[in-house]
């Protein structure tokens, strides 16, 4: 089984993917939030030192790439092979209602012929291997049969599909019999991705289509940062550990010169999905998301994690795929 860890926007940067992979093992690859460049495929110097390789030693990183212009998409990845990458992964299916009338995002399945275009002029000029992230199609799976036809038409590093429509957003259950269309009739290799927030989940999604080797997970990691262990055969989460990797992030955040104000954001983003191992722990979890300061925070921690409600078999919720 080869396991990806999604692009978290907000979450998952460098200093959280070096402290993940530090503490649990299971992840084969991450992919990168997403870069918008603007026309001429530059994006801020933040944004690509979050790339470089010093930051991510030992890891295979994907950097991936949201944009409906070829030209800024070929620019930027030359930038990308020039610090030493090798693939880059289109982002074809985020459903931001702020990204998707951009035409970006999902919003490039609002008309395929441009999506046809925009990867014909890729394939013909890039410098990398690419892959796509992409969703079943805007508000029906039936409209992912004709996507898949375009998708078919270029050699394809991987297609990565989020077994919903953009409509979907991620509170519907994802569709397994449309995911099925993609991992029996892709020329390219076919990673899932929708829902796997348990091994419950996993095992739904798997048992289904025999041979689905390719998985991707994003919420249910950033729940539960030891499940890809525990889907290699691994040891569930531990409360001592988790304890310590999250100790050990929100010192690295203050220590990487961010500031303690985003320091705080960065975790208690983090802390959305975390809360849910411990069931019953309100009041303790609401501390956490008032804290204004550092000592604060310090001290609801400490005080969630002497309450014994850490619960390592409660999953970030959510239906498992039909």
């Amino acid at each position: 089984m080869n396991l990806s860890f999604a692009p978290m926007e907000g979450l998952s940067y460098a200093t959280f993917r070096r402290l993940h992979a530090g503490f649990f093992s299971g992840v084969d690859q991450y992919c990168a939030p997403f870069l918008a460049p603007d026309g001429q495929g530059k994006v801020k110097a933040s944004a690509l030192k979050d790339l470089q390789p010093e930051l991510n030693a030992d890891l295979r990183l994907i950097p991936q790439i949201l944009c409906n212009s070829a030209g800024a998409f070929l620019s930027l990845s030359r930038e990308l092979a020039a610090m030493g990458y090798q693939q880059v992964d289109l982002n074809a299916g985020c459903p931001s209602g702020t990204v998707v009338p951009k035409h970006k995002g999902a919003g490039m399945l609002l008309d395929l012929k441009s999506l046809d275009a925009f990867l014909e002029e890729v394939f013909s000029h890039t410098v990398l291997s690419v892959s796509v992230k992409t969703r079943l199609g805007l508000s029906d799976p039936e409209e992912f049969p004709a996507l898949l036809e375009i998708y078919n038409r270029y050699p394809l590093a991987e297609l990565t599909v989020h077994a919903r429509t953009r409509d979907g957003l991620y509170q519907s259950t994802p569709d397994l019999s449309a995911f099925a269309l993609a991992f029996r009739e892709s020329k390219a290799p076919v990673r899932y991705n929708g829902n796997l927030l348990s091994p419950a989940h996993t095992e739904k999604v798997t048992a289904s289509l025999p041979g689905l080797e390719r998985l991707m997970l994003g919420r249910g990691a950033m729940a539960n940062p030891a499940l890809f262990r525990m889907l290699h055969g691994g040891e569930k989460l531990e409360q001592e550990e988790l304890r310590a990797f999250l100790d050990a992030l929100f010192a690295a955040y203050l220590d990487s010169g961010i500031g303690e104000h985003f320091s705080l954001n960065r975790m208690k983003e983090l802390w959305y999905y975390v809360h849910h191992m411990f069931p019953g722990a309100e009041r303790e979890l609401k501390r956490i998301n008032k804290a204004r300061t550092k000592e604060d925070y310090a001290a609801a921690v400490q005080d969630l994690f002497r309450c014994g409600r850490f619960d390592p078999n409660s999953a970030f919720p959510g239906t498992i795929p039909k």
